[in-house]
């Protein structure tokens, strides 16, 4: 007699060395300030560490977050930029995903992304 727990065998938790970041969600939201991230990796038997970033166009750190041992594969974040005057700009952020050590990450994303100003032009019919 077969038991099966996973309707999806991509669903099936894997070993650290097999864990990776699978996809990254960026959305500004509307007052600028903010920063909506979504994360999925792969799913795991062993707790992974993460380590987001934001960076602006100078490189300063202008957001950072630590997940330890996340319990989840599907992740949700609002980060928030600080120490800027104005939000509206180019922005990089960047996650890392390791277990005992960052150096190196075992997966790493980078992405670049605009925190765009608000249409100045009222709406006219």
């Amino acid at each position: 007699m077969d038991i099966t727990f996973f309707n999806d065998p991509e669903q099936i938790p894997k070993p650290a060395e097999e864990i990776r970041i699978e996809s990254v969600s960026i959305v500004p939201l509307q007052d600028g300030f903010r920063v909506k991230v979504e994360l999925d990796v792969t799913p795991f038997l062993q707790r992974p560490n993460l380590l987001l970033a934001i960076h602006d166009e100078q490189d300063r750190v202008v957001s950072e977050l630590s997940i330890i041992e996340t319990m989840h594969t599907h992740m949700e974040f609002t980060m928030h930029l600080r120490g800027v005057e104005s939000p509206y700009g180019v922005y990089t952020l960047t996650a890392e995903l390791f277990y005992e050590t960052r150096n190196p990450p075992q997966d790493e994303f980078v992405e670049g992304f605009v925190v765009a100003a608000p249409d100045e032009t009222p709406d006219t019919p």
